[in-house]
């Protein structure tokens, strides 16, 4: 199998999975769209040109593993598998209401979803041992995990990084959503992180950081560590913007938990509608 790069070029567009967000959110009255916006372009480029997975089977053994560490931005990947038809309309139609099997948080019973995550720090561990077992198994499968930058004041994120050093896991790829603001306020304020990539440095990772909007370079970095067998597990420090798309939420931690009403949904919508440039 291979990615989707040759015949879905023009699926993952950055203003359809964030309109999708903004109606997920909307019609189920719950919150998590800045966090969800500020990984948009780094799902997308990873879905449509690196992700290599069986576009009719999301358990096909040989897919590349994908975990979202960072739960509470589900709505983004769920957006993503709308794309692969693998969630419906209706699925995304129902998100966080009564019955629905897409809830506020990464489920694993989700097909395309590998883990059940949302409490924050585990995901990258298992990520790592998913990586180890492709290791053991001789496969050439890549394991990304998705983490965000408040979520690695956890210590199991820095037990996962030794453990991947030690046993030289070179297929995983820790991406880091480097958007600035955790739930109750900035990661300065809360705990300041430093330089994220020269900590993954010192951890033994080879480590980037680039611009986590810039869908050119993150497709350069995502090809970089997926060519880089050198025994060094890798990390992407994506810098991002809470809320990115929709000019009212960019920055504002506000949009961490607040609600959208009938005007601020509709706004939102009429910005994300705008065409953008630079998209691959």
């Amino acid at each position: 199998m291979e990615s989707l790069r040759d015949d879905c070029m023009t699926r993952f567009n950055a203003n359809t999975i964030r309109t999708a967000v903004l109606n997920m959110a909307y019609h189920g009255a719950t919150v998590h769209v800045g966090c969800a916006f500020s990984i948009v372009e780094l799902l997308a480029v990873l879905y449509r040109q690196h992700l290599r997975i069986a576009p009719t089977d999301p358990q096909w053994p040989g897919r590349d593993y994908l975990v979202l560490s960072k739960g509470h931005g589900v709505m983004a990947q769920y957006a993503c598998l709308n794309e692969l038809g693998w969630l419906s309309d209706e699925d995304l139609a129902r998100y966080f209401q009564n019955g629905t099997r897409l809830k506020g948080l990464a489920d694993a019973h989700v097909p395309g979803v590998e883990a059940s995550t949302g409490s924050l720090g585990h995901g990258m561990s298992v990520a790592t041992g998913l990586a180890l077992a492709a290791q053991l198994n001789q496969t050439d499968q890549m394991c990304y995990v998705l983490v965000g930058d408040g979520e690695i004041n956890e210590g199991p994120i820095w037990e996962a990084a030794l453990f991947a050093s030690h046993f030289k896991l070179d297929r995983l790829v820790v991406i880091v959503d480097n958007n600035g603001f955790q739930a109750m306020g900035s990661t300065d304020e809360v705990m300041a992180l430093g330089n994220i990539e020269e900590k993954f440095r010192a951890f033994g990772f080879d480590a980037v950081t680039i611009d986590g909007h810039d869908e050119a370079a993150i497709d350069a970095a995502y090809a970089q560590a997926k060519t880089a067998r050198n025994g060094k597990p890798k990390a992407i420090v994506a810098t991002t913007t809470k809320g990115k798309g929709v000019s009212f939420m960019e920055g504002d931690n506000i949009w961490h938990y607040t609600r959208l009403t009938a005007d601020t949904h509709a706004a939102a919508l009429a910005e994300v509608a705008k065409p953008k440039r630079g998209v691959l």
